[in-house]
């Protein structure tokens, strides 16, 4: 379907949307945000909500959720060129791996499976500034490193 050109009476091009006499178009005006609350606040517990800033939504949120250490593992097979760690070189076979978060850093580390000693990933460390992506940054490595097929 194609854009038809909108005019009003006298030809002239209609506006694009009509404004909003009560909502973010009073507040340009204004100067003043709109009426309403600005934080969520809710509490399950009862406690006070901590309150976390939420940059460009012009309103804060409860701080909640685990934002201290964290980790995720799985057991992954490595294609024939095995995975390159820091203290001993390649490793292959069976093996597991786990992604930690930590003061704002995620890291990958394996081991054989079932033994005890950890080995870092070489080059798998980064910034990540919220746990909240560890999920996904755990996939991604399992998703590159887990090729039980070569």
């Amino acid at each position: 379907m194609g854009e038809q050109a909108v005019t009003g009476a006298d030809g002239a091009p209609a506006p694009e949307r009509a404004p909003d006499p009560g909502g973010e178009d009073a507040a340009a005006a204004t100067g003043s945000p709109p009426p309403g609350p600005a934080t969520a606040g809710m509490t399950a517990d009862g406690a006070a909500a901590g309150e976390v800033e939420v940059p460009g939504a012009g309103m804060t949120a409860d701080a909640g959720g685990a934002t201290g250490p964290q980790s995720r593992s799985a057991d992954i097979v490595p294609g024939p060129g095995g995975v390159m760690t820091d203290e001993v070189g390649v490793v292959t076979g069976e093996l597991t791996l786990r992604t930690d978060f930590a003061d704002g850093r995620v890291s990958l580390h394996v081991q054989y499976k079932d033994a005890d000693e950890w080995y870092a990933v070489t080059g798998g460390g980064a910034p990540l500034a919220d746990a909240a992506g560890l999920d996904a940054v755990h996939s991604i490595a399992v998703g590159l490193l887990h090729r039980p097929e070569g």
